[in-house]
């Protein structure tokens, strides 16, 4: 096979593309600077809750950030310390990231959805010394502190009688700071995973596998230009935020586009902007692009849109139709993890094969393998692994911080194991089936919940779906879905045998659910993936009292 992408021929990309890392590098002065440089080049165009939009250049941020940098230090942080950042998509996340980078500290986000018990486990399990947070968050922070033993300093973005002003301190400070010629394995960023089982990890990134390891997710997949404004819609507390409303559109000189939308998610206001302002490049998560089709496209009239991504989880190409049909705009997948930059994707460009994650990323060899790491053949379904002998990829994280035994089970051999599992295809095109404990094994078949969600999604009816395994004594285990229906549906037996019927006749028959729960909503991580551990106990619980579904 044979591809020509946008970016060059596939093979031959894949076999000459390089990233290569300095023993030092500081990410904010030789990348970030660099476009800074011209003093009129647009950095973001932000958009507050009321609709206002403010412009922010590369050298405000630049110079900006430097502030905020020598604010820390006078703090008493010194490098390698950590700070816990929890605050809605203001402009001053952005700036304290890049003030974290500059002084060599290291930045934990949180998002603004986290509970004082969630708050409370963060700062302690990373030892945070300082939180910055909002007004509108700082009372959950309060909640905890007392539990939180390491925390020095509270600063608050707004007025504030108990903590530190963040203006104040900011303005207080000299914008000159020298470069702090830190090692490129210096630890940068730690992100916690989502937790969709057991206690989050700590996952640790340096300051050379993100910053740079996203120069092929923003060239190659985002496809981002220094004349591009890239919108991605993500809480600032996600990896996702760090990935491509960050680094990637950033590395490229692009601008960003933020919108501190507050409150649920509304697919209606999320069209009006995109025809409202000049938004170029756009990401959305599966779960969003979702509602956007269920909107009038047809009227839709983007005002500069020219390429569509998404992430997180698969996009059902029934979505990807849909979205295709209404805006004349495919959704490039990509495959990746917090652990991680790109991995596997659908690049521009290349041919688009309906329900694949795409090819390996240039920078990576990726496989699919058997528990002891042995690469499996074509249409084997195993664990996706990551090669890191004799090259370790630039974007791989060096591992879970105070963690041994997570590092232990994920780092084995010559691999990085995922935990997630899929297959292969002769052209070297991945197909994912789940997580390895969502893999639902009834009557000796295999059944990807993925597999299954994508069928029942094409069903008008269904809105949002989730699938799980059940326990049934005669299968061994059986397929249960969680249904939310789309407006105007109600539940009743004569639509759950409807919804099964379409997906015997969607995949093999095999895969259909024999339960099905209608859900008013589904239960998420905080970063919006579906949480089907807790569907499982739920299910548990109604079994185990006879409740009838």
């Amino acid at each position: 096979m044979k591809q020509q992408y946008q970016v060059g021929d596939y093979r031959e990309t894949y076999r000459t593309f390089q990233l290569k890392t300095p023993h030092r590098f500081n990410w904010a002065f030789e990348v970030f600077d660099k476009w800074a440089k011209d003093p009129d080049k647009l950095a973001m165009l932000w958009v507050s809750p009321d609709g206002k939009p403010r412009e922010v250049t590369y050298r405000e941020f630049s110079e900006r950030s430097r502030q905020v940098a020598n604010a820390l230090s006078a703090l008493g942080l010194k490098p390698g310390d950590r700070v816990f950042i929890m605050l809605p998509r203001l402009v001053e996340w952005w700036e304290i990231m890049l003030a974290c980078i500059r002084a060599s500290i290291v930045s934990v986000p949180g998002t603004t959805l986290l509970t004082p018990r969630d708050i409370e486990y963060r700062i302690n399990a990373s030892g945070a010394k300082v939180v910055i947070t909002d007004t509108e968050n700082v009372s959950k922070v309060d909640t905890v502190l007392e539990k939180c033993q390491s925390i020095e300093k509270v600063v608050v973005i707004g007025k504030s009688r108990e903590h530190i002003e963040y203006e104040e301190l900011v303005e207080s400070s000299s914008p000159k700071l020298s470069h702090p010629n830190n090692l490129a394995t210096d630890p940068m960023v730690i992100y916690f995973t989502s937790g969709t089982t057991g206690y989050p990890k700590m996952v640790l990134n340096n300051h050379s596998n993100y910053p740079i390891g996203h120069i092929a997710t923003g060239k190659l997949w985002m496809d981002n230009r220094p004349s591009d404004i890239h919108w991605t819609i993500s809480d600032t507390g996600w990896a996702q935020a760090a990935w491509t409303c960050f680094f990637a559109p950033w590395n490229m000189g692009a601008a960003i586009f933020i919108w501190d939308q507050r409150g649920r998610f509304e697919a209606r206001a999320v069209l009006d902007m995109i025809e409202r302002f000049p938004i170029t490049t756009f990401f959305a998560p599966p779960t969003a692009y979702r509602m956007l089709v269920l909107e009038d496209l047809d009227s839709f009239k983007p005002k500069a849109l020219r390429h569509c991504i998404g992430a997180g989880e698969p996009v059902n190409p029934e979505v990807i139709q849909m979205w295709r049909q209404g805006t004349g705009h495919h959704i490039w997948e990509c495959y990746g993890q917090t652990e991680t930059t790109i991995v596997v994707a659908t690049f521009p460009g290349m041919e688009y094969r309906p329900g694949s994650m795409g090819v390996a990323a240039p920078g990576y060899h990726v496989a699919i393998v058997d528990q002891e790491g042995k690469e499996l053949p074509p249409h084997s379904e195993g664990e996706i692994a990551i090669r890191t002998n004799p090259d370790r990829p630039v974007g791989l994280f060096p591992g879970y911080w105070r963690n041994p035994e997570a590092n232990a089970k994920c780092f084995r051999g010559d691999w990085y194991f995922t935990g997630d599992r899929a297959t292969r295809d002769e052209d070297g095109y991945f197909w994912f089936v789940g997580r390895a404990d969502d893999v639902i094994i009834s009557a000796s078949y295999r059944i990807g919940p993925t597999e299954v969600e994508s069928a029942m999604i094409e069903h008008e009816a269904v809105a949002e779906v989730a699938v799980v395994g059940r326990a049934d004594q005669i299968r061994g285990t059986i397929v249960k879905a969680f249904v939310v229906l789309a407006p105007n549906y109600k539940p009743s037996d004569e639509l759950i045998i409807q919804l099964q019927d379409h997906v015997k006749t969607a995949t093999a028959p095999y895969k259909y659910p024999r339960e099905i729960q209608f859900m008013s909503d589904l239960p998420k991580t905080i970063s919006g993936k579906i949480r089907r551990n807790e569907l499982r106990r739920l299910d548990l619980e109604q079994s185990s009292t006879g409740f009838d579904t």
